[in-house]
């Protein structure tokens, strides 16, 4: 029953903040949901850790409706942990939004309950044992989310909006037909009814199924799927959803969002290889990644909004991540968990000290952004100290996932190692050419009205910097179950 309390937290914050989101202390409410869901998901992290996979709702007929194991587990840890560190950096972010006008009480309420409702569609995606649930609840965190990209209410933010829901509602009608294929495929082997679409049956079968219905499968679910991820050519909505959302928002979609849309691929990805081998979905997942990778790069130098160069950021690495789950192997695997741990935890750090600098010169023009370690040496150095992080500087985290991806690519798939190396080349004079300004230049900034939330920034940033020195052996362990369940 451990499995429960993860989606029943989140999912009861959505309806009581749809009812006192608006109130003064709505913020607070909204952390504590969030503290409440990191510490269920910990305590379901303790009992997979100890006693291995475990399904929820025995003798009912919901039974193996949800399942949990190492890979999943570990996600949904990481995701309830960065959710609770946005809600707490959204508390002064979100009132100083209040504070100049640009939020009312209503949208505060809106924004609260779907911040929550959000939380629980992606903890659901991450949790079901149900392919066909899987996909109802990812478009169910698309529509959460159109709602908070749009929450300003400007021209550029509705366009933003409107952009990101028919993208990826063509996108997620994709990922559909791919699940029809999917049951098609399954039903030959397990018959009709609910246990063709349960993954943990898909699993025991995956050998018998029909490699020519599960090939087409496999890509339009990589298509589908593939739009949420943010992979190129499908990229088009996250810049403008990143860049006109609130900053808390852009925060959990780069550090979450792009992570479980990858995991839905990486778990079709499993049982395709078991009907073709890897080679015909990795090949696929690396061709993409690689082209993720290459082109986000050369697409950063050319950002003049702070946010919309961050998001070319995550569609660089996810890019990555694909390219490392696309490989295969114990290695490989173990590198992408590693990626979408210190990416996710990095990058919404990096979102937490953006906001706070817009916040402090009213601009997410780079150019206008000036000498923040003078008005605020927090927010400054948060930002340079992010910006070396995520552009794999040793000793952090991201440099050791960097680094064990493309050994393994020199070693296995010595073609694309040039063309990784040229990408993270330019994004890193990229990002740091603009970095550098905004952080040393001369100050224009202004004093914030509320405190900004930067403990955690730090927090953040010292994980990662831990993962990059030390990997404590029981995560060692836990990464290398998941990637035996994936490599």
């Amino acid at each position: 029953m451990e499995i429960l309390p993860v989606l029943a937290i989140p999912l009861l914050g959505g309806l009581v903040l749809g009812l006192l989101g608006h109130k003064r202390w709505a913020p607070e409410l909204n952390a504590l949901f969030s503290l409440g869901t990191l510490a269920a998901a910990a305590l379901l992290t303790a009992r997979v850790v100890a006693a291995g996979p475990m399904t929820a709702l025995e003798g009912t007929v919901l039974h193996e409706q949800l399942f949990v194991d190492p890979f999943n587990v570990f996600l949904v840890a990481l995701t309830a942990f960065v959710g609770f560190t946005t809600s707490l950096f959204s508390r002064p972010y979100m009132r100083t939004e209040e504070h100049d006008g640009r939020l009312s009480a209503g949208r505060l309420r809106l924004y609260h309950s779907m911040y929550q409702l959000f939380s629980f569609t992606m903890l659901l995606t991450l949790l079901t044992n149900n392919v066909g649930i899987m996909w109802v609840a990812m478009e169910g965190a698309t529509l959460s989310t159109v709602l908070l990209v749009s929450l300003y209410r400007t021209p550029q933010s509705l366009e933003a909006a409107w952009k990101y829901f028919i993208l990826c509602s063509v996108g997620i009608a994709q990922a559909l037909f791919g699940t029809i294929l999917l049951y098609f495929a399954a039903e030959k082997v397990l018959g009709a009814g609910g246990t063709a679409l349960l993954w943990t049956h898909l699993h025991e079968v995956r050998g018998e199924l029909e490699p020519t219905v599960l090939s087409l499968a496999f890509v339009f679910l990589l298509v589908g799927y593939g739009t949420k991820v943010g992979l190129v050519p499908l990229h088009n909505w996250l810049p403008d959803a990143h860049a006109e959302g609130p900053t808390p928002v852009s925060a959990v979609l780069s550090g979450l969002l792009l992570n479980v849309a990858l995991y839905a691929v990486v778990r079709s990805k499993v049982l395709v290889d078991g009907a073709l081998g890897p080679g015909f979905s990795g090949n696929l997942m690396m061709g993409f990644g690689l082209v993720s990778v290459v082109v986000a790069a050369f697409f950063l130098s050319r950002q003049k909004d702070i946010k919309r160069m961050f998001a070319y950021s995550s569609i660089e690495h996810m890019g990555i991540m694909t390219f490392a789950f696309g490989m295969g192997g114990p290695v490989a695997a173990f590198a992408g968990l590693l990626h979408m741990t210190v990416h996710s935890l990095t990058k919404s750090a990096i979102f937490f000290t953006v906001g706070h600098a817009a916040h402090a010169t009213g601009t997410q023009n780079m150019d206008a952004i000036r000498g923040l370690i003078r008005r605020s040496p927090t927010i400054g150095w948060g930002l340079a100290i992010g910006s070396l992080a995520i552009l794999g500087m040793p000793p952090f985290g991201v440099f050791t996932s960097e680094f064990m991806v493309l050994t393994t690519a020199m070693h296995e798939h010595s073609w694309a190692t040039p063309f990784l190396l040229v990408a993270l080349g330019v994004a890193f004079a990229a990002i740091f050419g603009k970095v550098q300004p905004m952080v040393f230049g001369e100050t224009n900034a202004r004093p914030l009205p509320h405190p900004p939330a930067l403990v955690p920034v730090f927090v953040h940033l010292a994980i990662v910097l831990l993962l990059g020195l030390y990997i404590p052996p029981y995560l060692v362990e836990w990464y290398r179950q998941a990637a035996a369940l994936i490599g």
